[in-house]
């Protein structure tokens, strides 16, 4: 299930989740996250029992900051409401689905 989260619903959705969930932190203007955004719309239709989404740092610059993102993309995979992976940078899909099935 893909999910578009921001600084608003970031606290419910990933935080509060009680199955892991894998964050692609994204900017539109950015080509390395639109590749990866296509990439991370194709996982979510396939993982089940986690949570897959993107939050556009751009309009969501609490949550952002909260995370210490300075380059985009950066994908983080949540647990229990801590960051238990995280990945900079373009990742394969089957990185990403390994990643999410390890937590």
């Amino acid at each position: 299930m893909e999910v578009n989260f921001s600084d608003k619903n970031f606290e419910t959705e990933v935080l509060k989740s009680d199955v892991p969930v894998l964050v692609d932190f994204f900017a539109p203007w950015c080509g390395p996250c639109q590749m990866l955004g296509a990439i991370v719309d194709k996982l979510a239709g396939e993982v089940d029992g986690a949570k897959v989404g993107k939050l556009n740092v751009d309009e969501n610059p609490d949550t952002a900051e909260a995370y210490d993102i300075m380059s985009v993309p950066t994908i983080k995979i949540f647990k229990g409401g801590k960051v238990v992976k995280e990945f900079m940078g373009i990742q394969t899909k089957e990185k990403m689905k390994e990643a999410l099935a390890g937590v």
